[in-house]
C-alpha cells in the first residue's frame, strides 16, 4: 500500500477524532483505568496534543488542549464522571509506575 504524506495525515487525524469522539462517549472508563491497562488515558492525549501544538509554534495552553481532548472543560467533565479512584485502581497504578 502506497499512500502519499497528505493523505497519511489525513487519515491519522480521522483515526484520532475517531478515538477522541469513542472516549468522549465512553465516560465509564476512568482515566486511571486507562493508565493501568494502556499506560495513557485522556489527559496524556491532551498532553501530546500541547506539546505537538507547542512544537509548531502554536499557542495552545493546557486547558485547551483539555477542552479539545475532553469534549467540554476538564474540571466539568470531572464532576460530571470522575470518580473517586478506589484502594486497588491506586495499587496497580502504583505498581505499574514503579520505574
Amino acid at each position: 500500500m502506497t499512500i502519499d504524506d497528505k493523505t497519511k495525515t489525513e487519515l491519522e487525524a480521522a483515526a484520532f477524532r475517531r478515538l477522541l469522539e469513542h472516549l468522549r462517549g465512553r465516560t465509564d472508563v476512568q482515566n486511571i483505568d486507562m493508565m493501568n491497562l494502556a499506560g495513557f488515558c485522556r489527559n496524556c492525549l491532551s498532553n501530546w496534543f500541547e506539546d505537538a501544538a507547542k512544537a509548531k509554534g502554536v499557542a495552545v495552553t493546557r486547558d485547551e488542549a483539555r477542552t479539545m481532548v475532553y469534549g467540554m472543560p476538564y474540571d466539568e467533565w470531572k464532576a460530571r464522571h470522575q470518580s473517586a479512584a478506589s484502594d486497588e485502581q491506586k495499587a496497580k497504578f502504583a505498581q505499574s509506575h514503579k520505574h
